[in-house]
């Protein structure tokens, strides 16, 4: 059943039990309070109680029920609360192409974003500081579509936020993993953060309320997407968006930087993840459905050495990762993000070879 029928249904019997002076009926399983906040305040108080025996709530369960009323006052000396009013769930992803001077000019309007791309709440304080990490080769169409679609969101969500784009240069197949160490090691240069986002650049949240903060343990924000059909591939998967705090990503040494071609990598740090003694959690219900743009590999090759490489990950994880990696960065600031450039070549990670 829909919100809004829900709604319509839940707030039409109140009325009449109100005419009739009678309490209201409790086999719809709310309180007067629920009511006001269906009824005035649109805010979907419903639980797994209120949906048919037999049907999969989590399917429906993407308004959760503790988001604050639009009225809600914030004080700018306590953390920002992470159910905000703004979240309202369900966002519109459009993949249509915009071209940066568009992006520019609209959020050149916004005089709080900084060099960078850094944003922090003003209302409150936040309670995450958020490195997003891009890893980037040759999809320059794709970066505006993905600002015009995060950076409100992660407003909405009050975190203080910068992006870093790690592009790689030279002729290397593209090495996803060692660009976020590279990433990870100049975020850390520029700023104090406290959580740090590993996001492909290709994939977009369908839902505000996913939270860009991170918690006690590593977090897959992309569970369900498109191209799989909104179903998980497998147990294990760990791409396309994920959280660790600054604490967490040191103890398992980052990301492995033997992987060279795509695939792999994410199922290598679920390994590390685990081996450090961590669970990885998962948004509930639709908050981790994601959209993603349409794209080729554009020449770059699937690794073929991927197999080989996993069954040794226990053994490589703290030879190979953030200790063994050396690199020349070349830094510019843009207006909303920062762009480091690195040739990468295997020889940056020495490791032995299984």
């Amino acid at each position: 059943m829909s919100f809004e029928l829900y709604k319509w249904r839940l707030c039409r019997k109140s009325e009449e039990e109100t005419l009739n002076e009678t309490p209201m009926s409790s086999s719809v399983g709310v309180k007067y309070l629920d009511v006001f906040l269906i009824c005035v305040l649109n805010v979907d108080r419903r639980t797994a109680a209120d949906y048919p025996e037999g049907n999969n709530s989590s399917d429906y369960l993407v308004q959760t029920t503790t988001y604050l009323p639009e009225n809600f006052t914030y004080s700018p000396y306590l953390p920002c609360p992470e159910k905000l009013p703004y979240m309202r769930g369900f966002l519109n992803v459009n993949v249509s192409e915009v071209s940066f001077d568009e992006i520019h000019q609209l959020f050149s309007k916004d005089l709080d974003i900084e060099p960078g791309g850094h944003w922090r709440p003003k209302d409150c304080k936040a309670r995450w500081k958020v490195a997003v990490l891009i890893p980037f080769r040759n999809r320059h169409e794709h970066l505006p579509i993905f600002f015009l679609h995060l950076i409100p969101m992660l407003q909405k969500q009050r975190l203080e936020f910068a992006f870093y784009v790690i592009e790689q240069t030279g002729t290397q197949p593209f090495n996803r993993a060692m660009l976020f160490n590279v990433g990870f090691k100049e975020a850390m240069k520029d700023s104090v953060w406290d959580c740090v986002i590993f996001h492909d650049v290709d994939h977009l949240p369908e839902n505000d309320r996913n939270y860009y903060g991170c918690g006690e343990m590593p977090r897959h924000f992309a569970a369900k997407l498109d191209k799989y059909m909104y179903i998980l591939p497998y147990k294990e998967f760990f791409g396309g968006v994920s959280g660790l705090t600054v604490e967490q990503f040191r103890k398992i040494n980052g990301f492995p930087n033997a992987f060279w071609g795509w695939g792999g990598e994410d199922d290598d740090l679920w390994n590390r993840v685990h081996y450090a003694g961590y669970n990885v959690t998962r948004p509930e219900g639709d908050l981790g459905k994601y959209k993603s743009i349409p794209h080729h590999h554009r020449g770059e090759v699937q690794f073929l050495g991927r197999y080989k490489l996993l069954r040794y990950s226990k053994e490589r994880q703290y030879i190979d990762g953030l200790n063994n990696l050396v690199y020349t960065p070349k830094v510019l600031v843009d207006r909303l993000y920062t762009n480091i450039s690195v040739n990468l070549m295997p020889e940056l990670a020495p490791i032995e070879d299984y």
